[in-house]
């Protein structure tokens, strides 16, 4: 197992146990994609259900107004594309099917996500009755409970990229820097100003580790970016 300090988010065993329910019937590599595209998935429903009951306590009718959303740096979820009608049918035979249409929905209605979400959940050979069972465990957890950091979601990539690297073997290492790796490269480095470049940024911990290291010494962050 990969030491928590990688990722210490709070739910690992629960991201992890999504994974195994897969592992059975297809390689590390296949399964990794599922995966990590649910967490995206699940991790941007839960931030836009959060916001839109919030909107919908405040009783103006903007909790359908895409606006409201955007202007807060969230991601907007169209109906049809929520988690909880995904979960609703997580046990129907076409759930890849679904799963794939949510994702094209949610390209159409944010335009930074535009042919960027994987869409492969209905191929033949992802067993759906296993699929149905991820939907599930991903149900029982909620992100946002575990800490309103932006950088939630890239410390929830940032685990599961390790677990899969140690399942990949040595070509895990192409894909995945650990932390501490980047954290010392990052106090190298010392951001204080100017432009922090990445050209393999992955979940993007090079620059949220920039942004702590500013964070951290009284820096001011808006000189760097």
């Amino acid at each position: 197992m990969a030491d928590k300090v990688t990722a210490d988010i709070g739910f690992e065993k629960q991201i992890w146990n999504a994974a195994c329910v897969l592992r059975g019937n297809m390689d590390a590599s296949e399964y990794k994609n599922v995966v990590l595209g649910l967490i995206f998935l699940k991790y941007i429903s839960d931030r836009f259900e959060a916001k839109y009951q919030e909107l919908l306590e405040e009783g103006d009718g903007f909790e359908e107004d895409i606006d409201e959303y955007i202007s807060e740096g969230i991601f907007f979820v169209p109906v049809g594309a929520r988690w909880s009608e995904i979960a609703a049918k997580a046990h129907t035979p076409e759930i890849g099917v679904v799963i794939d249409d949510a994702m094209r929905a949610i390209e159409k209605e944010n335009k930074r996500l535009k042919d960027i979400l994987p869409k492969n959940f209905a191929r033949p050979e992802l067993d759906k009755r296993r699929l149905g069972d991820v939907v599930d465990l991903f149900t029982n957890v909620k992100m946002i409970e575990h800490g309103d950091e932006k950088d939630i979601l890239g410390r929830t990539y940032e685990y599961c990229l390790s677990m899969f690297a140690e399942q990949e073997g040595k070509r895990g290492g192409e894909f995945f820097t650990p932390s501490c790796v980047v954290r010392t490269l990052v106090e190298v480095l010392q951001p204080y100003k100017g432009r922090v470049y990445d050209p393999c940024c992955g979940s993007g911990g090079m620059f949220v580790q920039s942004a702590k290291f500013v964070e951290s010494h009284s820096g001011n962050i808006n000189r760097a970016c």
